[in-house]
């Protein structure tokens, strides 16, 4: 055998026993399981802001930010304030809250498997950050949810407030839950449990104008954090009876406009997220009673709504099967192709647009799920009868008609100088038969 074949064979054998390491030493099993993880850069490059702390971080991936330093001193402040209400001393306290925290360090690690920024704390600093990260958001949830003034007296309140969803900035719930356990019993302003105060603070989060789209007791546990919580006050209590990939065609709202479709306000406050479509007895019959109309939540769109939905529906993206508010975005992107779309949302009544113009509200609903794989859409049947009734002989050329001679001003005119001039035609021709 010459020399090039043996080394060959030698770089062969090694690369082969490097691999076999490699995956002796995985860690597959903690990487499926693992909730608190960095956005993918091609979701995160669409709108990078979406999920960056603008001035508190929680736990570690963004603990070394620039821009959050500032308040990482500010953080005693809230410390302070949950240790003195207590009937205990802080020292006690604390020192029972480290203790159940370094207990369950290595289950806090795994929950950030996958990212190099958790190597860069051992287990002491790892502790002092989840008790402290804890400490605070279980005091500053305590103040806005019993005084909405604290928002406005705090400097930096309602930045906090959006900070506390992002994605990357969860700690595990279960160590929120056991900091709670270890202060609330000595506090003097005692709270019935931990959910029930995360549901008074995420209603502060509610993108929806209709209270009955968002839950009014605590979600089902278990939570993986508390954007896991507020994901959980939008999930339906059952599973929808169709969950599958769109098949059927789109059409945008003017489209469905034309085609006789009305828009309104969904009315059925227990379900959350609910959008029925009830189609005409006729295909098309302008006195019928029924008319085709779909009903839909009141989306209040505002500087914070695009945050909100982009980070529930980056922490659903974790999850195979579980995609309710993607599928509404999907939905919100299938029916919004332009401003005029929105328009005729707020027209119906279905949205309040709270930025400066539609056309802000239909870029921000168009890029909702741009770079998402969508593996199930659960408004399949909704969206299937509509495309059945856009179809059908008068709908489908109604709305050709109202497209082609009623989409502007001028083509309306255009029209009807054309039946004048074809009346006056008519008119004139008879005029001279009857005069011959």
């Amino acid at each position: 055998m010459e020399n090039g074949d043996v080394d060959a064979n030698n770089i062969a054998s090694s690369t082969v026993i490097s691999i076999l390491d490699f995956v002796k030493n995985r860690r597959s099993e903690d990487l499926l399981f693992t909730f608190i993880n960095m956005v993918p850069s091609g979701v995160r490059d669409v709108s990078p802001s979406s999920y960056d702390p603008r001035v508190v971080s929680i736990g570690p991936l963004h603990k070394e930010d620039k821009n959050v330093q500032y308040f990482e001193e500010l953080k005693a402040h809230y410390v302070h304030q949950l240790l003195v209400d207590l009937n205990s001393t802080p020292e006690q306290t604390l020192k029972e809250c480290v203790h159940i925290v370094l207990a369950s360090i290595e289950q806090i690690r795994a929950c950030y498997v996958g990212t190099s920024v958790i190597d860069r704390y051992d287990d002491i600093e790892l502790a002092k950050m989840m008790v402290t990260d804890a400490c605070f958001m279980i005091q500053f949830i305590g103040a806005i949810t019993a005084s909405s003034g604290e928002l406005q007296r705090t400097l930096h309140g309602t930045a906090i407030l959006y900070d506390l969803i992002l994605v990357e900035n969860q700690i595990p719930f279960f160590v929120l839950q056991d900091v709670f356990n270890c202060t609330n019993p000595k506090s003097i302003h005692k709270i019935s449990s931990l959910p029930n105060l995360i549901l008074k603070f995420v209603h502060f989060l509610n993108v929806f104008e209709s209270t009955g789209t968002f839950a009014i007791n605590p979600p089902s546990p278990p939570y993986d954090h508390i954007l896991c919580f507020l994901a959980k006050c939008y999930w339906p209590s059952e599973t929808p009876s169709s969950f599958s990939l769109p098949r059927s065609a789109t059409h945008s709202t003017i489209e469905l406009d034309r085609a006789g479709v009305i828009f309104k306000p969904n009315e059925y406050y227990s379900l959350q997220l609910a959008i029925e479509f009830k189609s005409s007895r006729s295909h098309w019959c302008s006195w019928s009673r029924e008319k085709p109309t779909l009903r839909m939540p009141v989306l209040r769109i505002d500087n914070y709504t695009e945050l909100v939905l982009r980070n529930i529906i980056a922490y659903e993206q974790y999850f195979g099967n579980i995609s309710y508010v993607t599928g509404y975005a999907m939905a919100m992107d299938m029916l919004v192709d332009s401003e005029e779309d929105i328009a005729k949302l707020i027209e119906s009544k279905v949205i309040v647009n709270h930025l400066s113009s539609n056309e802000k509200a239909a870029n921000a609903l168009n890029s909702l799920c741009k770079e998402l794989p969508i593996l199930n859409f659960s408004y399949e049947l909704q969206w299937r009868d509509m495309d059945a009734h856009y179809n059908r002989y008068w709908p489908k050329n109604m709305a050709q008609l109202k497209r082609t001679y009623f989409s502007s001003p001028w083509n309306t005119i255009a029209l009807l100088a054309g039946i004048i001039l074809f009346a006056l035609t008519v008119v004139q021709t008879i005029y001279s038969v009857n005069a011959a």
